[in-house]
């Protein structure tokens, strides 16, 4: 029932740009951020273009070989799509130097135009509203390799200590599109998958979702078909080869058994059975804070890859080392971060922000990164009290350069600061302060994973749902953290015995309330950009501002 309303409310939001949009224009535009201008590539990446807005996912089969030997990849991609408005031209996109083969449509090859890495295909049958079709894919090729995964995209090929071959990819940012062909945005998402990857043996391939089948053949190779129920975002979309051991276990959850699945590299297996303890903890810490786990249908899997990991949807990627905190780090510096193990927790939290709810626009990735980077906190928050999470970010701070805004440029696969990690989970729990009601805040997490369940969104969309939840004037609040790199200043002075403070640059009507602590004693101040004063206070004592607010404090000279 709840993917007949999903589809419904996507097909709304597809059809809407099919009406609105104007021609792509082919001259530059000029970046918010960094000053330089856009081209028309950063556009085709990152719009929804006339060529897109036509046709709605419904289902791919990704159907591959991947050669370690010659670290290539061969096969066909077969595109199911609604058709939302008539159009003859649609966009596919495929980056060098991975090739296409040929576009097929019952049983005819398409004429195609290339622009880069975008194909438009001309297609030869009428398409009629409502309609759903197929489009083949036949492709090839050497895909890139990552320089720096998971942060350049591409293919990871590594060998086991016994010199098998170890491969991943990641390639989040710079797009699915990299090693297979796939309308390569993220405003769209197919409801559901079949991955089919044939490697070499003794080699395992590990996708998402559940194992459905495997075919062996009498030329030493074995086919893994893994089946998605669930919509998936493309970059989610993975691919992990090794000689892997598995092992698993049951998590009764809150939508009943849960199936805990295990795949690393075979001389780490005794590890793994430690290390992966977190997992269980983490489920119950995230179901309790944000709901029930979102994927219910196709499990969840820890993979161990040769690169630092990546929040694939139900197949959460893992090399950090078998070690705690971020490579043995703990960037709060507390202690805290050293009681988990951060890749495990960080991108298992994606499954609700990023897997779950999915930025439509790569410009609003905080929505992936703050709320993911703030339930690192929560994790602490459940197994080891308020006080351990709250030390966790305030210790965090150090690593916040408020350099540019967290929110990117639209339309151009542009991302915002990385800021967007720590700051943004500080934003969130600023937040939290302000409502001051810890079982509501619970609650409205919790409705937010419902409401959004399997949905792209937009920061309006979450902007919106908070205030009406919260019932706060959050656009102020949301425009000065999210939309500029300051941070709000709460700036005072004393003078004839009463408490002067107002908040110094700040976006026009922002009111955020402080909780100030003085001889043990709260007071709750409302300051505006206007200077206000109070006798509350003992005239000349020193006092201290909320620590759990994201907020600096500067007392001046009085007037």
């Amino acid at each position: 029932m709840h993917q007949l309303a999903y589809r419904n409310r996507k097909i709304r939001f597809l059809a809407l740009f099919v009406s609105a949009w104007c021609t792509l224009t082919t001259g530059p535009m000029q970046a918010q951020q960094a000053g330089v201008p856009y081209s028309r590539q950063d556009s085709l990446r990152g719009s929804i273009t006339p060529e897109r807005a036509w046709w709605d996912l419904v289902y791919y089969h990704l159907d591959i070989e991947v050669d370690p030997k010659h670290k290539s990849i061969q096969g066909k991609n077969t595109v199911h799509y609604q058709v939302l408005q008539p159009f003859q031209t649609l966009q596919i996109d495929l980056q060098e130097p991975m090739e296409i083969q040929g576009f097929f449509q019952e049983g005819r090859e398409l004429p195609y135009r290339q622009e880069g890495p975008v194909y438009f295909v001309e297609l030869a049958l009428p398409q009629k509203i409502g309609e759903v079709n197929q489009l083949q894919i036949e492709y090839g090729g050497n895909p890139r390799i990552s320089p720096n995964p998971p942060w350049s995209g591409g293919l990871t090929w590594e060998k086991d200590k016994k010199g098998r071959p170890f491969i991943a990819n990641s390639n989040q940012g710079d797009g699915a599109s990299l090693w297979w062909p796939c309308k390569d945005h993220m405003y769209d998402e197919p409801d559901s998958m079949l991955i089919s990857v044939t490697v070499p043996d003794p080699l395992m391939n590990v996708s998402n979702g559940r194992l459905r089948k495997v075919e062996k053949s009498s030329a030493g190779k074995t086919t893994f078909h893994w089946f998605v129920s669930s919509p998936i975002a493309n970059y989610g979309v993975n691919i992990s080869i090794a000689d892997y051991a598995h092992f698993s276990e049951e998590y009764l959850g809150e939508k009943g058994p849960l199936t805990l699945d295990y795949y690393v590299l075979k001389e780490n297996l005794e590890k793994a059975r430690v290390q992966f303890r977190d997992a269980p903890r983490l489920m119950r810490a995230f179901e309790h804070w944000f709901g029930p786990y979102p994927f219910y249908e196709d499990g969840f899997k820890l993979i161990e890859v040769p690169y630092l990991g990546m929040e694939h949807q139900s197949a959460v990627t893992y090399g950090n080392g078998y070690q705690q905190g971020y490579k043995g780090k703990d960037f709060s510096e507390t202690g805290w971060g050293l009681t988990f193990d951060y890749i495990i927790v960080h991108e298992a939290g994606h499954e609700w922000f990023a897997n779950n709810i999915t930025y439509r626009d790569i410009a609003d990735m905080w929505i992936h990164e703050s709320f993911t980077t703030y339930s690192e906190s929560l994790f602490l928050d459940y197994h080891y009290g308020v006080n351990a999470g709250n030390a966790y970010l305030r210790g965090a701070r150090q690593v916040i350069k408020n350099d540019i805004p967290i929110i990117g440029d639209y339309d151009v696969n542009q991302r915002g600061s990385g800021d967007m990690y720590f700051k943004g989970a500080n934003i969130l729990h600023t937040l939290r302060q302000w409502i001051h009601q810890d079982e509501k805040w619970r609650a409205i997490l919790r409705k937010m994973n419902a409401i959004f369940y399997h949905q792209t969104v937009s920061t309006q969309d979450i902007e919106e749902f908070l205030a009406r939840e919260t019932g706060l004037p959050l656009k102020p609040f949301f425009d000065q953290y999210l939309r500029t790199a300051q941070v709000p200043v709460f700036q005072h002075y004393w003078k004839d015995h009463r408490l002067f403070y107002r908040w110094q640059g700040v976006v026009d009507g922002f009111s955020m309330p402080v909780r100030i602590r003085q001889n043990e004693v709260t007071h709750v101040l409302y300051p505006t950009s206007s200077w206000e004063s109070t006798e509350a206070l003992v005239p000349n004592k020193r006092f201290e501002t909320d620590p759990d607010i994201y907020i600096f404090t500067q007392q001046i000279q009085a007037p």
